[in-house]
């Protein structure tokens, strides 16, 4: 192992570990909003809100989100949408995982006792105020590991938007393979640097979880 190499190296997936970074976190945003917005209208008492949800959540679990980020980038110019290569990682990533964070969510909601709503209706709680007061706050406890799965998942699948040229720590790994020839010690550094922020997002979650059980 060229341990002098990997040294050198290393500053460099440093760099591109920050961009991991920064496209997980706003990845994870835009998957939130999506997520919440995915989970209103799958649980709307409206059908074609219901069907949207549904139809959002089939299309982009079904299709894999390698394919998802090569139509936004490489096939959006035909249909007027320009983006670089970093903003369409942060839309398709986005969109994608917020349809597993839909499931998650209305899974929480649907998992809270139905007893719990008919006793803030019978109080004279409207369905928002007893979604609002009493289903979400217990919900809440209930996704926060879920949650924290889709997002794990989310910070290995930002290896996919080295397919179109992000400097990212995959990107970053094959670049120097290129010149160096050195796979092993290349992916290894990677591999260690997603390890050590998948980890710190672990222990996060872990804390806040405990946090809310608590309370």
């Amino acid at each position: 192992m060229d341990y002098e190499l990997m040294q050198r190296v290393f500053p460099f997936f440093l760099e591109a570990a920050w961009i991991t970074i920064l496209l997980s976190v706003l990845t994870a945003v835009l998957g939130l909003i999506c997520g919440i917005l995915g989970t209103a209208a799958r649980l709307s008492r409206f059908v074609v809100l219901r069907f949207l949800g549904a139809a959002y959540v089939s299309l982009f679990r079904g299709t894999p989100a390698l394919i998802q980020l090569f139509i936004l980038y490489f096939g959006g110019p035909q249909i007027g949408i320009q983006l670089d290569a970093f903003e369409a990682g942060v839309i398709g990533l986005g969109v994608n995982v917020g349809a597993y964070m839909t499931e998650t969510m209305r899974g929480a909601i649907i998992a809270v006792d139905k007893g719990q709503a008919e006793a803030a209706r019978t109080l004279g709680m409207s369905r928002w105020q007893a979604m609002r007061n009493v289903i979400l706050p217990q919900a809440m406890r209930l996704m926060i590991r879920p949650l924290g799965v889709n997002l794990n998942a989310l910070i290995k699948s930002t290896a996919l938007v080295a397919a179109i040229s992000v400097v990212e720590l995959t990107y970053t790994a094959q670049r120097y393979i290129g010149s160096t020839y050195k796979p092993f010690e290349m992916f290894l550094i990677a591999g260690v640097l997603y390890m050590i922020i998948i980890y710190i997002v672990g222990v996060g979650v872990a804390l806040a979880d405990r946090k809310a059980r608590i309370t």
